[in-house]
C-alpha cells in the first residue's frame, strides 16, 4: 500500500494504528520505492544519518527503481511521521510502504 504522501488523514490513521499496535519507543521498519539514482538513494540515507539507522537497498528486477529499508528505533509515533512527511518533501515521486 502506497501512502498519500500528503494526506493528513492518512497520517492521523497511521499515528492512532501505531499507538495500538507498540510500546514506545520501538524499532520501526519504513520502506520506500525510489527511482534508482543515487541522489535519490542518498537524500533518503541523509534523512536518517546519525541516528543509528540500519538501511538497505535492493533495486528491481530491472534495474529502474530501488527499495530503501531504514529500521530505526523510533521514540513515539509522532517521531516515526515527522521522518514520512521529511522524505515525502524531500525525495521527488517517492513510495511510501
Amino acid at each position: 500500500m502506497s501512502t498519500p504522501t500528503n494526506s493528513d488523514e492518512f497520517y492521523k490513521k497511521l499515528k492512532v494504528q501505531l499507538q495500538d499496535t507498540a510500546l514506545w519507543p520501538t524499532t520501526y521498519l519504513y520502506k520506500f520505492i525510489v527511482k534508482t539514482d543515487t541522489e535519490n538513494i542518498a537524500k533518503v540515507e541523509a534523512i536518517f544519518d546519525n541516528m543509528g539507522a540500519v538501511i538497505n537497498t535492493k533495486q528491481s528486477k530491472n534495474g529502474k527503481y530501488t527499495s530503501v529499508s531504514v529500521n530505526i528505533v523510533m521514540k513515539n509515533p509522532e517521531a516515526v511521521i515527522i521522518k514520512y512527511k521529511e522524505v515525502a518533501k524531500k525525495v521527488e515521486g517517492v513510495i511510501s510502504l
